[in-house]
C-alpha cells in the first residue's frame, strides 16, 4: 500500500461515516434543552462528551505538531467542570473548535512532508503520527457513539 492510500484511509477514518456515524451526525440537531441532562444509565451529559471530545482531540493534535505542548492533567483536565454548557455560545464554540481541530489534524496527515511512521521527535514513548491518528479516530468514534445513544434516549 502506498503512502497516498494510507493518508486517504486515515483522513477517511477521521471524517467519513464508515463503521460509525460522524461527529456532525451526532451533534446536528442535538436538542438544546437536553445538552446538560443526564438520563438514568448514562455516565455523561452531551456537554461533557462534546467538551471531552474537543479537549482530547486538541491535545492529540497539539502533541502531534508542537514540541512545547503541555497536555492537561488527567483526568480532570479532559472534562468540563459543569454538566451543562453555560450558554448556547459555549456549545457552538466547542463544536466549531472541534471541527477546526479535526480539519487541522486531517491536513497534518495529508501533508506529505509529515512522515506518518517517524517517531514524533518530542515523544517519550515512540509515538508516531500514524499512531496518534488511529488513537484519535478510535477515541472519537467511541464518544461519538455515546453521543448518538444519548441523543436517541431523548426521542
Amino acid at each position: 500500500m502506498n503512502d497516498a492510500v494510507i493518508r486517504t484511509h486515515l483522513a477517511d477514518m477521521l471524517n467519513q461515516p464508515q463503521a460509525h456515524l460522524t461527529f456532525d451526525d451526532a451533534i446536528d440537531d442535538f436538542p438544546r434543552d437536553k445538552r446538560g441532562v443526564l438520563p438514568d444509565g448514562f455516565a455523561h451529559t452531551a456537554w461533557q462528551l462534546l467538551e471531552h471530545l474537543r479537549i482530547a482531540q486538541w491535545d492529540i493534535l497539539e502533541f502531534s505538531r508542537d514540541p512545547k505542548h503541555v497536555s492537561p492533567k488527567w483526568p480532570e483536565g479532559y472534562w468540563p467542570k459543569t454538566p451543562a454548557p453555560p450558554d448556547d455560545n459555549a456549545w457552538d464554540s466547542s463544536v466549531a473548535r472541534f471541527r477546526a481541530d479535526l480539519a487541522a489534524m486531517t491536513a497534518l496527515i495529508e501533508d506529505t512532508k509529515n512522515d506518518l511512521f517517524a517517531k514524533i521527535p518530542h515523544a517519550k514513548s515512540g509515538q508516531t503520527l500514524l499512531r496518534e491518528t488511529i488513537v484519535l479516530a478510535k477515541h472519537n468514534s467511541y464518544h461519538i457513539g455515546q453521543l448518538v445513544l444519548l441523543k436517541k434516549s431523548f426521542e
